[in-house]
């Protein structure tokens, strides 16, 4: 069967991905080595993958800021056991001015720093810098910041969305005046962030803890949502970090307590990234594009006229008309009234994604009625419908193809876990193609025999599973 998008998934999922991110017209390499340029379309989503995450942030009692993109290098020296999983990922600005050199620009000699800036790769330690100003009293506390902004780390093998040299992200930094307190947010926010990749995103996650050798560099704990992929594979969604007081005693936050006595303040760290974007569109889309469940979904509605000449004006007017009505309540809706062939303009949206695919043609038009397809479903789901009862059920319409698509992912997920007894299990597992993630005693992960596995199969310890953190996940990953 022809598909709009080749190879397919089963034929090679990583050039298929590359692909379906074309042919939905969401982003490119730009010409800086390792980046990305996001279109607008792609920035669309990430608008309404934003709002609906700093909703959330929000309701959780945290404030916006925004903190310099350069950061001092001494800064980082003070928490050196942080800083050196960055390091060799560091972009670093030596110079602050340029200066025409044989026939070209180059920085200048003369103009070296007296110290280098590192361009931010995460910001704790000059929010910490700023914390330790701000905290003087238990009355400061808990402080709890957020920043969406944009971060650099030299990547070496960049993919769209999954892995680039700059990407965007929120980062929130909270102090508190007790370990308990600091504790129990970084899990609140974990929780956070599973609920929004369910509701939101339609991505059922495993929620659980990394392990000790998989942690933040510099945290006591992290907590993370892994992602399974329609390749099995697993993606790091988004993590919440409890920091203990390693950065409150390296950058000297402190508070005058209710007893008089200066103690350290408890510290957490916590992000999502546009790395949630390349999971979006992996979970989700199929041979023939994109599918967006209709939280993050630009246009929830597409509405294309098709026209015969001489009813053209006719038709667009209705078109725009039942689009009006739509939007009354509150629903995305694009009138596709281009004089581009029907068919084009009906493939570029199922490449794009649409969740609702609405025809209005002279038939529909003199029948009162209209011929709508689900995007998720295909066009199993193409049917004949009142236009009265599409405008009065369209919302319902796409709550339920939001949660159909989570109901649909749950499933499948169902069929990616498998438990295993031993390591002999696993590798028999893993040398016969079996996909997706493996749950085992993590005792049994702690030796150089599952050290040989990582290296031979390329697979990493995800987390601790949540309900039983006796054994732990295991898969290959993004």
């Amino acid at each position: 069967m022809k598909t709009a998008i080749t190879p397919t998934r089963s034929e090679n999922f990583s050039e298929w991905y590359q692909n379906l991110i074309v042919a939905a017209d969401l982003a490119e390499n730009s010409p800086v080595r390792g980046c990305m340029t996001i279109k607008p379309y792609g920035w669309a989503i990430w608008e309404l993958m934003r709002d609906e995450m700093d909703k959330r942030i929000k309701a959780n009692g945290v404030l916006n800021a925004n903190f310099p993109l350069l950061i001092p290098i001494n800064f980082f020296n003070k928490e050196a056991e942080h800083v050196a999983g960055f390091a060799k990922e560091a972009a670093v600005v030596t110079h602050y001015r340029l200066k025409m050199i044989d026939g070209t620009l180059q920085p200048d000699p003369e103009a070296k720093l007296t110290e280098p800036y590192i361009i931010r790769p995460t910001s704790e330690t000059i929010i910490g810098e700023a914390m330790s100003r701000w905290v003087q009293s238990y009355r400061d506390l808990p402080l709890k910041l957020n920043q969406w902004v944009n971060v650099m780390r030299w990547e070496m093998r960049p993919r769209l969305f999954l892995r680039t040299a700059e990407f965007n992200w929120q980062e929130g930094h909270n102090v508190f005046a007790t370990h308990d307190e600091a504790n129990e947010d970084a899990r609140k926010m974990h929780k956070v962030y599973a609920e929004y990749m369910a509701n939101v995103l339609a991505i059922p996650v495993i929620m659980g803890e990394k392990t000790e050798e998989e942690r933040f560099a510099g945290a006591d704990h992290t907590y993370t949502v892994e992602q399974i992929m329609q390749d099995g594979k697993a993606l790091q969604a988004g993590t919440s970090h409890d920091l203990g007081q390693h950065f409150a005693k390296s950058f000297g936050i402190q508070y005058l307590g209710v007893n008089g006595k200066l103690e350290y303040g408890w510290t957490t760290s916590w992000g999502t990234s546009t790395r949630m974007m390349g999971g979006l569109f992996m979970t989700h889309s199929d041979d023939d594009g994109l599918v967006l469940p209709p939280m993050v979904a630009p246009y929830q509605i597409v509405i294309i006229p098709i026209t015969r000449g001489e009813n053209e004006k006719e038709l667009n007017a209705c078109a725009n008309k039942l689009a009006e009505q739509l939007r009354t309540k509150g629903i995305r809706v694009l009138v596709d009234d281009t004089d581009a062939r029907a068919p084009d303009k009906m493939w570029k949206w199922i490449k794009r994604g649409v969740p609702l695919r609405v025809e209005i043609g002279a038939k529909e038009m003199s029948d009162n009625t209209l011929t709508v397809t689900r995007r998720d479903l295909g066009k199993s789901s193409k049917a004949t419908v009142a236009a009265e009862h599409f405008i009065n059920d369209a919302k319902s319409m796409l709550d339920k193809i939001q949660h159909d698509m989570l109901v649909a992912v749950e499933k499948r997920n169902k069929t990616m876990i498998t438990d295993v007894k031993d390591l002999r299990e696993l590798e028999s597992a893993l040398k016969s193609g079996k996909i997706g993630f493996f749950r085992i005693k993590y005792d049994l992960t702690t030796n150089e025999e599952f050290d040989g596995l990582i290296e031979k199969y390329k697979i990493s310890r995800r987390c601790l599973d949540d309900k039983d953190p006796s054994f732990v996940f295991v898969a290959k990953s993004y």
